[in-house]
């Protein structure tokens, strides 16, 4: 089965010259915008190429929205990039910078590059288990009792934080810093939110409580 490469710009002779050079080797996706493209994450890409410069959504607010939802690399296409520039990408999700013009044969290197690494990681599967729950750290997926549980990207950033230091007690901030970055623009009111939805998600496939709130504290996993 081909791999999935999805193909995000604003400039139709861009998307269809790239898609032309790799149709022979991944399954293209398309998207000619921000709300586009979002809406190609459920075909599961293994790899994003992303213009900065979109319409509707711009490219680095797209690309933390996508960090929400999938892991797979995001290369960014810019036409300029400055150090700052370069900082900022790689903070909101960023694996890479193509700068155009570029060659396409560079960019079919670095694409399967980044795809090798991918499969790398993958391979390396570490799966631990507390009690029905199964948790595939390289696959970044959840099972109870063989049923999957579907987690957002952040879902799973906090679930793979407590569970890899189970029974250690974790404030608001030390799981905002550790899953957003220190240098993240929000707020750590979201930890409640985020927990709230593991929680209902772990409710629907097991009884156990996996996630204590420690009150005054914060929260731990529960073995």
């Amino acid at each position: 089965m081909k791999q999935k490469l999805l193909i995000v710009d604003d400039e139709p002779g861009i998307v269809d010259m790239m898609a032309s050079c790799f149709s022979s080797q991944y399954e293209i996706l398309t998207a000619y915008g921000g709300k586009e493209a979002l809406e190609k994450l459920a075909n599961q890409p293994d790899l994003i190429l992303l213009d900065i410069q979109m319409p509707d959504i711009d490219g680095l607010t797209l690309c933390r929205k996508i960090r929400e939802l999938i892991a797979c690399p995001i290369l960014f296409l810019t036409a300029r990039v400055e150090a700052a520039d370069k900082i900022i990408g790689f903070q909101a999700g960023a694996d890479d910078y193509i700068i155009k013009p570029f060659d396409l044969d560079e960019l079919g290197a670095r694409i399967a590059a980044h795809l090798r690494r991918e499969q790398r990681r993958r391979n390396k599967s570490a799966v631990r288990f507390f009690g029905e729950l199964a948790i595939d750290y390289s696959a970044r997926t959840v099972t109870a009792a063989g049923e999957p549980v579907s987690l957002s990207k952040r879902e799973f950033d906090i679930v793979e934080l407590l569970s890899l230091n189970a029974g250690q007690v974790f404030d608001r901030e030390r799981i905002y810093e550790a899953v957003w970055g220190i240098d993240s623009g929000g707020s750590s009111d979201t930890i409640m939110e985020h927990i709230r939805k593991i929680r209902a998600k772990l409710s629907a496939v097991t009884l156990h409580s996996y996630i204590d709130t420690v009150w005054g504290c914060g929260y731990r996993w529960n073995i």
